[in-house]
C-alpha cells in the first residue's frame, strides 16, 4: 500500500459481508487470500481484513458467517469503483447473501494500528450534532489475556443494552489477541454516557492502564455520511443517515 500522507481527510469505509450457508470455508480462507489482491487496488491507502464475533462487542466465540473489510481511500471515486465494479467484490458476491457498507470521515484518532495512523488527517470541524461512529482497536498483551477476557462478557452485555446505540460489532484480525469494536451512536452524548458514566466501563479503562493490557491501541471517532446494503436483513443506519 502507498504511504498515508495527505492534508485533507480521507474517506474510510467499513464493509460487512454475510457469508452464505455452506460457504464458511471460503469465508475463512479469504482472510489469507484477499490481501495480495487488495494491495493492487487503485487508491486504497490502508486496509484490514477482519473476522467477527457473536454479539455486539468483543467475543471469544468467532462468527464464521460474518467478515469485515475496513479501508481508507485516496478519493471517494476510488472507493466506489472498488465496491461497485472490482473483480474481488464480484468474487465476494458469489459467496455472500448480504453486504453492508458505511462511509465515514474521521473526526479524530488517538494511537496507531500496526505502527501507522490510518485515519489522519481529521475533519477540520468538531462534532456538533448528529450520529457518531467509534472504532476501538487493541493488540492485547499475552500476559494480560486472562484479565482482559474475564471482563468481556459483562462489558459486551452492557454495550448491548446501552441507550442510544444504533449498531455495533466486535471485529478482529487475530482471535483473542488483536481485537476491535465498531459502533454507531445516535449522538456523542449517548456514546459518552456509556463510555464515561458506566461503572463497569470505567473499571475496564482503569485496569487497561494499571495492568498494561494493550501493547498497541487506537481510538477513533467518525462522521457517518452514507450507508448501503443490509446487515442482518436491514440497514441499521437508514433512519439516521
Amino acid at each position: 500500500m502507498p504511504p498515508i500522507a495527505s492534508t485533507s481527510p480521507r474517506l474510510t469505509t467499513l464493509t460487512l459481508f454475510g457469508i452464505r450457508k455452506g460457504h464458511w470455508r471460503w469465508g475463512l480462507s479469504q482472510m489469507g487470500t484477499s490481501g495480495p489482491k487488495l494491495e493492487k487496488v487503485s487508491g486504497l491507502l490502508f486496509f484490514k481484513l477482519l473476522g467477527s464475533g457473536h454479539g455486539k462487542g468483543f467475543s471469544i466465540k468467532p462468527n464464521f458467517r460474518r467478515y469485515g473489510l475496513m479501508c481508507t481511500w485516496q478519493t471517494e471515486a476510488d472507493a466506489d469503483a472498488f465496491l461497485q465494479n472490482s473483480a474481488l467484490i464480484q468474487e465476494y458476491r458469489q459467496h455472500t447473501h448480504e453486504t453492508w457498507t458505511i462511509k465515514l470521515y474521521p473526526y479524530q484518532q488517538h494511537g496507531q494500528w500496526d505502527g501507522v495512523a490510518p485515519f489522519s488527517p481529521a475533519l477540520p470541524e468538531k462534532h456538533s450534532s448528529g450520529p457518531i461512529a467509534v472504532l476501538t482497536r487493541a493488540s492485547i498483551n499475552w500476559r494480560a489475556l486472562p484479565g482482559f477476557w474475564r471482563f468481556v462478557p459483562s462489558t459486551s452485555k452492557a454495550l448491548e443494552n446501552a441507550e442510544g446505540l444504533v449498531c455495533s460489532i466486535g471485529l478482529g484480525e487475530l482471535p483473542f489477541v488483536r481485537q476491535a469494536t465498531f459502533s454507531v451512536w445516535e449522538s456523542v452524548e449517548a456514546m459518552k454516557n456509556f463510555a464515561y458514566k458506566s461503572p463497569l466501563h470505567q473499571e475496564v479503562m482503569r485496569r487497561t492502564r494499571s495492568e498494561n493490557w494493550y501493547s498497541e491501541e487506537l481510538f477513533a471517532r467518525f462522521k457517518p455520511v452514507a450507508s448501503e446494503g443490509t446487515w442482518n436483513g436491514v440497514d441499521p443506519t437508514a433512519s439516521i443517515l
